[in-house]
């Protein structure tokens, strides 16, 4: 059971929200709603000359605010409730089980009228993004994610994010960073290819001449064969490569 003070102090707290939520819709004219159409808020005179993205960004916005107007009127719809509860004394008990609300729930939630266990908005939606139905895998269903597989998957999404900058600094990882760009997970992992050397071989139309693209990747590819002492990734090889490495090859050589 609540004390006098108590009933004084969740009295007073709902009052100065009421206040707070009254004049924040005065000042700002009901979130621009009390305009006309949304390009007066915005002060253009027509869209005539705007770009369809912008007509999207303003039409985000002007729903952004009507979503916010309605947000602050159900807040004043609960703290009239409360003050209404409190005129008819039944302030601080469940309206449901008439059990006491514990205090610690009133002072996080002044508008509270019914304990946690009845309370009516403690359902989790699971609704997914309409979008995801027409999106096909691994777009969107990420059920490639505990396999390894050559997909977008849901690290690649996190990956794609975190080129835009994330809080960790070079301290956060093993080994050295050369850029502010590299500082998130696996941030040399190939991006549209999958041996390195798919990234400076290239062939001609019909696929079979193969020549060597100069580029960055192909210096930083022929270093490290050089630092490892190989000829190629798949270790030494012989001589002149005289020895065949494939079935087909070693057919031909015994076909001579």
């Amino acid at each position: 059971m609540l004390t006098s003070n108590q009933f004084i102090t969740f009295r007073k707290q709902l009052l100065e929200q009421k206040q707070e939520i009254l004049t924040q819709i005065e000042e700002n004219d009901h979130f621009d709603l009390e305009r006309g159409h949304f390009h007066e808020s915005m002060g253009e005179l027509s869209s005539y000359d705007n770009h369809p993205a912008d007509e999207g960004s303003a039409l985000y916005e002007r729903e952004k605010d009507i979503s916010l107007l309605e947000h602050a009127k159900r807040e004043l719809d609960d703290i009239e409730a409360a003050l209404q509860a409190l005129k008819d004394g039944t302030y601080g008990t469940c309206k449901e089980c008439g059990k006491d609300i514990p205090v610690e729930r009133l002072d996080a939630l002044p508008t509270a009228l019914y304990c946690k266990e009845h309370s009516p908005d403690q359902e989790v939606s699971h609704q997914r993004p309409i979008e995801e139905g027409v999106l096909i895998p691994p777009f969107g269903k990420f059920e490639y994610d505990d396999l390894d597989v050559e997909a977008y998957d849901a690290e690649d999404s996190w990956q794609d994010v975190q080129r835009f900058g994330t809080s960790e600094t070079p301290s956060d990882f093993i080994g050295d960073r050369d850029s502010y760009n590299e500082m998130f997970i696996e941030s040399d992992e190939n991006v549209g290819f999958v041996e390195d050397y798919e990234n400076f071989v290239a062939t001609d139309m019909e696929g079979k001449e193969v020549f060597i693209v100069p580029s960055n990747r192909h210096r930083q590819y022929e270093e490290m064969l050089d630092e490892a002492g190989m000829m190629s990734i798949l270790g030494d090889l012989p001589p002149y490569e005289k020895h065949p490495y494939t079935e087909e090859a070693l057919k031909r050589e015994q076909d001579k």
